[in-house]
């Protein structure tokens, strides 16, 4: 199996993707070993800030260091130069906050992963045309889960990840799984800004065990019921 195939596996098993940024370096690196140490084994670092790349490359050097089976994706890309510098430093995979055009056939000239952010039917259909294997829902708190569950039928062959305030919440968590979501990626509300002030990285793992436990009982629920 390729790296993309695996990736597009391995994120609806973990069912969660943690997304942060940070401009300290080290808080960047503890806090992705806090969220490796919870489990995870797939996380998406923002391009949100001017030390990103630069963090990322350390944060590369460690996963191949001490991080067996991470994979590495980067997000908020917006244009094709943004992809070319993180794709040089070792990312796994792309996602993007909309439908970047640019991005999606540098991706696909790679052979990676491209997960674009849409909140329109229309941009859902673009991005599937352009090769999307996977929909970042986004702004999640805005589309809500009603939104997938009217729009879902029509894509089957699609993977739907929603993004924006997702919440550690088992009622918030499960109304997405039931509206037919691979995963939920979560930010803020995962990895807080006060932990990371305070680098409480034990909190992160706590926080992460705790959504993936969730995520794992909602599942379990919903193959009771099914």
């Amino acid at each position: 199996m390729d790296k993309k195939s695996e990736i597009v596996k391995l994120i609806p098993e973990q069912g969660l993707l943690p997304l942060f940024y940070n401009k300290d370096a080290e808080v960047s690196v503890e806090v992705l070993r806090a969220l490796y140490k919870a489990g995870i084994r797939s996380v998406e670092y923002t391009n949100r800030g001017e030390a990103a790349l630069q963090n990322f490359k350390k944060l590369r050097e460690v996963c191949d260091k001490e991080m067996v089976g991470m994979y590495l994706g980067v997000g908020t890309i917006k244009n094709a130069k943004a992809a070319e510098h993180f794709i040089e430093a070792g990312a796994d995979y792309i996602i993007s906050p909309g439908l970047v055009k640019e991005v999606a056939k540098l991706a696909d000239k790679e052979d990676m992963l491209w997960v674009p952010g849409c909140m329109t039917p229309t941009e859902i259909i673009r991005a599937e045309k352009l090769g999307a294997k996977m929909i970042k829902l986004f702004p999640g708190n805005l589309l809500g889960p009603s939104f997938l569950s009217a729009v879902k039928e029509l894509f089957p062959d699609l993977l739907f990840m929603p993004t924006g305030g997702v919440e550690v919440d088992r009622e918030n968590i499960s109304g997405w799984f039931k509206a037919g979501v691979c995963a939920v990626g979560m930010g803020s509300k995962l990895i807080t800004k006060q932990a990371m002030e305070n680098r409480d990285y034990e909190k992160i793992t706590e926080l992460t065990r705790q959504a993936m436990d969730i995520i794992k009982g909602v599942r379990n629920g919903k193959q009771l019921v099914g």
